[in-house]
């Protein structure tokens, strides 16, 4: 159990889950359609929608635009297209660029 909590779980180990639940619920008949087209679901479902709007709103909202606009597009993927573009054109990209050169069997004359 330590290295359940410790390491996490997967995306698909929640699909998993869900689907045991659902089995679950279905064991007992619980019909899971009724439920949300109830009028408490829906009123739980617009609070919940609501209160989530808000906390987007209020709270992510600027700092995943910034996030987003001034570091993941202006540093990575304006790079990425960059250098796509010059892998396209057969040109050298920036990490060829970057990277050391040796040149091998062009050696200066000793002068001795």
């Amino acid at each position: 159990m330590k290295n359940f909590i410790k390491g996490g779980i997967s995306i698909l180990g929640v699909l998993f889950l869900c689907f045991i639940i659902i089995l679950v619920l279905s064991y007992f008949k619980i019909n899971i359609k009724s439920i949300v087209e109830s009028p408490e679901g829906q009123s739980n479902l617009n609070y919940v929608r609501g209160e989530g709007t808000n906390f987007w709103n209020d709270y992510l909202k600027k700092p995943a635009t910034y996030f987003w606009q001034d570091i993941f597009v202006e540093i990575f993927w304006k790079s990425f297209i960059d250098n796509m573009q010059r892998i396209r054109d057969d040109k050298p990209t920036d990490y060829e660029k970057a990277a050391p050169v040796m040149q091998f069997g062009a050696s200066k004359p000793s002068s001795n």
